[in-house]
């Protein structure tokens, strides 16, 4: 039912083994290559790997995708602290858009999920490696994402971004 574009990133432990472990799980169709990104929203913690996936299963939910990302956390072992919401972590997996079989756009504002992401707009961790595995991209209600990243300031975040190549997973 779905096709989702996922944001993946870790800054504890084996970033890169955490990465991979969650693309085996996650069985993308897509993969873009690792991005060492500063950290976002709380600079006091170690730099980022990051990826962005696109992954299509027609039997998924957006909410069965959630439940996975869960999953995939907790199976790297993510404690959630809720005095420090943008702190460090062995893995986050963000979904930053799905579609409907179809290919409309699905809207969602429940307590447990917001589709497309509220703050994927604003990051360049996740714009960038998304653009890099799809030109076309876009988030609904916000534009194409090359678009986005020609705002000075997203610009000057996507320099901060180093390319470190891609993961070895079988998928």
């Amino acid at each position: 039912m779905t096709t989702v574009v996922l944001s993946l990133g870790a800054n504890l432990g084996d970033r890169r083994a955490a990465l991979t472990a969650a693309v085996a799980s996650l069985k993308p169709v897509k993969v873009s290559d690792v991005y060492e990104t500063p950290p976002w929203g709380d600079d006091d913690q170690p730099t980022y790997y990051n990826i962005a996936m696109i992954a299509h299963d027609p039997d998924r939910t957006a909410t069965d995708w959630l439940e996975l990302a869960n999953d995939c956390e907790r199976a790297a072992g993510r404690v959630r602290d809720p005095a420090r919401r943008f702190g460090p972590r062995v893995l986050d997996v963000d979904i930053i858009a799905a579609w409907q079989e179809s290919g409309e756009p699905i809207f969602c504002g429940s307590e447990k999920l917001t589709l497309p992401h509220p703050r994927a707009h604003h990051r360049a961790f996740v714009l960038v490696p998304w653009l890099s595995i799809d030109p076309e991209a876009a988030i609904p209600g916000r534009g194409r994402v090359r678009d986005l990243l020609r705002d000075p300031n997203l610009a000057a975040d996507a320099r901060t971004l180093r390319r470190l190549g891609g993961l070895e997973y079988v998928g």
